[in-house]
């Protein structure tokens, strides 16, 4: 074979082989290229169709994932709907007024395996192959794997949890992971510790998170916090002069006491959030408080400048805290502390009150502070912590109207209401024999008798309640007070609408068609039986919750559970059943003065003007005026008519409903004759008995 056969040989394979991987290359890559081609070959039309086709199965599969409930909205109903993608949870909604409302959210991001800072536990998606039952077996918490993670300054989570998104399950997670933390770690706290804790609190506590503590389907999560950070607080071991630790939205600062110190001061300024103002809040400790503590010991105070917003949004309370809220960590020995508190929101037309927060009530309570000094910048309050009451600031009562002249023409009305009642009990039991001989007589004098009585009563402990209003709340006593304001003022309103009843009666059907004493006894179902069963109901349901009486005063509570509505609702049914009597009077007495003279006539408008006057006060209709009153922004002038109407009505019961009444007066000068005639008689005797015995001087 020559070298040129020998050389093309290769060069033959070469082409070959090259041909064969062609060839291959090509079967291989025909069923692809033959689908290239139809899908090319496509008519336009019809790709734009699939394309749009799928655009839309993916937005209903995403609206049906992540939007509101679908269907129609019922009221009370109640629907269930995916958290988005990436996060683990649902969310329930409720249909009020036709619209769907989000009532919880458990939507979180983080878990046992993404929180801390290594890898194997970062990277590891919700649905990957994760080892789930070597947690399960070791029965460990977070906090547990965070103690054997880093259990020098519990840091290792702080990165995750910053840059976590603060989701209502995210803080609900967060507060779980405080809580543990607190029970835990029983000892060893230390300034690293209380930093890394102060980290974690702060990023649940941030003005932006407010709104999302309303979601939490467990409504004491906020309350869960501020006891597990106090708790935590309590074990840390200040070892230096002045321990500080701040952050933006929770402060700690700690000190070294001893018998000689010549008072401490811990002075906070924080913002509320990102546009407000610095908030000022100062712990102060007196000399006479320091010496009767032991050498050495310690004092922590801790403010938070957003926790009075957040426990008001999760408790859904209608109270605003309007300071800091500073909780304060003392030796035993120390029973008293002052507390100056700048005020949030600057009013003078709005009462403060000075408050701590109960920790096994879970509410602020106002027996734990008193007011000592206030003004529209600040309030100074002295308080007196305990195991119940670590923390403390200031509440701005809603919609409170605060003049010196209400407050006088309701005491001064009240007390000449009271005279004028008591009087008119005294006419009414000396003329009674001569004012109630008929039937009708009878029940109505009845009917004004209890009005008085009930009125009188009402008015006497409605002044008790007020003293237990003071800055120490008393609670037994001012829920009972609060008990008999509600039941005697209830009674003096069905009293008055069993006048107006026995008035449509006597116009509308004969009297003597049921007899006198099945009268009597309805009238006292309706007058007394009728409001002690309202008053038993609204206390055996709301006090067990404490949501009987207000924080601020010793009346029915509004904020929390709405029982003020047990007074209002009867009270202004009654009104207006009264309103519609006076005005079946007025068209009776007009129609009576139908054809009749001039003369007659202004009598007759005469008579309807004294019927309105009299029966204004009997049948309660001033506090109709008290609607214009609960309006927002109402005008003061409404304040002081209602405030004169109804402080004085026991004046007008006694002028109207007595004094002008014709028969009692006629049976008072007959009263009157005959004491004169009785007393006449009784000089006659004595004169002529000292003319029968002439005195004999002497013999």
């Amino acid at each position: 074979m020559s070298p040129g056969t020998r050389s093309q040989k290769p060069v033959t394979l070469l082409l070959d082989s090259h041909k064969a991987r062609k060839s291959a290359v090509w079967k291989t890559m025909t069923p692809t290229l033959l689908l290239y081609c139809l899908v090319l070959l496509l008519p336009t039309e019809s790709c734009k169709t699939l394309c749009q086709a799928t655009s839309k199965s993916k937005e209903k599969v995403s609206a049906r994932l992540h939007g509101v409930c679908d269907g129609i909205c019922m009221d009370n109903a109640h629907c269930s709907q995916s958290c988005p993608l990436g996060t683990e949870g649902n969310m329930e909604y409720a249909c009020r007024t036709k619209k769907w409302h989000k009532i919880t959210d458990t939507c979180r991001t983080l878990n046992a395996f993404n929180i801390f800072e290594e890898e194997s536990y970062s990277v590891q998606p919700f649905g990957g192959d994760v080892n789930v039952n070597e947690y399960a077996r070791k029965s460990e918490t977070i906090a547990d794997k965070l103690m054997q993670k880093c259990p020098m300054d519990l840091s290792c989570v702080i990165k995750n949890i910053q840059q976590s998104p603060r989701i209502p399950g995210n803080i609900a997670v967060i507060v779980q992971l405080l809580h543990n933390i607190s029970t835990v770690l029983m000892t060893n706290v230390d300034e690293a510790k209380m930093q890394s804790y102060s980290t974690i609190a702060n990023h649940v506590l941030n003005s932006q998170s407010i709104s999302n503590w309303t979601f939490i389907p467990d409504r004491n999560s906020s309350c869960v916090l501020l006891h597990s950070v106090n708790s935590f607080a309590r074990k840390l071991f200040v070892n230096k002069h002045l321990l500080d630790i701040s952050d933006t939205f929770i402060h700690t600062m700690g000190t070294i006491i001893t018998g000689d110190n010549t008072g401490k001061n811990f002075t906070f300024s924080m913002r509320v959030n990102d546009i407000s103002n610095e908030v000022i809040g100062s712990v102060l400790l007196s000399n006479d408080e320091l010496w009767k503590v032991p050498s050495p010991s310690q004092v922590i105070s801790i403010a938070f400048p957003t926790l009075g917003a957040i426990l008001e949004a999760s408790l859904l309370e209608n109270v605003a805290v309007n300071g800091l809220v500073l909780s304060v960590i003392l030796p035993k020995e120390l029973k008293r502390v002052s507390l100056i508190f700048e005020k949030i929101i600057k009013s003078e037309e709005r009462k403060t009150r000075c408050v701590g927060w109960h920790s096994l009530e879970s509410r602020w309570e106002q027996q734990a502070c008193k007011m000592i000094q206030e003004n529209s910048q600040q309030a100074v309050c002295q308080c007196w912590p305990n195991k119940l009451f670590t923390s403390f600031s200031i509440l701005m009562a809603p919609h409170t109207l605060e003049n010196p002249i209400l407050m006088y023409i309701t005491y001064i009305g009240l007390g000449i209401s009271i005279c004028s009642l008591i009087i008119c009990l005294s006419i009414e039991a000396l003329v009674w024999g001569q004012v109630t001989k008929t039937e009708i007589s009878y029940l109505r004098h009845l009917c004004i008798a209890n009005i008085a009585v009930t009125l009188l009563l009402a008015d006497v402990w409605f002044i008790v309640a007020s003293f237990l209003s003071g800055p120490v709340l008393h609670h037994n006593g001012c829920v009972a007070a609060t008990f008999f304001v509600h039941f005697f003022y209830l009674s003096v309103f069905f009293w008055m609408l069993a006048k107006a009843l026995l008035i449509l009666y006597g116009i509308l059907i004969v009297f003597h068609t049921l007899p006198k004493s099945v009268l009597v006894a309805s009238l006292f179902s309706v007058g007394y039986g009728c409001p002690l069963v309202i008053a038993v109901i609204t206390v055996a349901v709301t006090e067990p919750g404490n949501g009987y009486i207000r924080i601020e005063a010793c009346w029915l509570n509004w904020d929390m559970t709405k029982a003020l509505l047990a007074f209002v609702v009867p009270a202004l049914a009654i009104v207006v059943v009264n309103l519609i009597t006076v005005t079946l009077v007025i068209i009776k007495t007009q129609r009576a003065a139908i054809g009749i003279s001039m003369f007659q006539e202004v009598r007759a408008i005469v008579r309807i003007s004294k019927n309105i006057a009299i029966l204004t006060p009997m049948l309660g209709l001033t506090w109709g005026f008290g609607i214009a009153t609960i309006l927002d922004g109402s005008s003061l002038v409404f304040h002081i008519i209602f405030s004169l109407l109804n402080a004085f009505q026991g004046f007008f019961i006694l002028v109207f409903g007595t004094i002008l009444d014709p028969k009692i007066r006629e049976a008072l000068k007959g009263r009157v004759a005959s004491v004169r005639w009785i007393s006449r008689i009784s000089e006659q005797d004595l004169a002529s008995e000292f003319s029968c015995h002439p005195t004999k001087g002497p013999s």
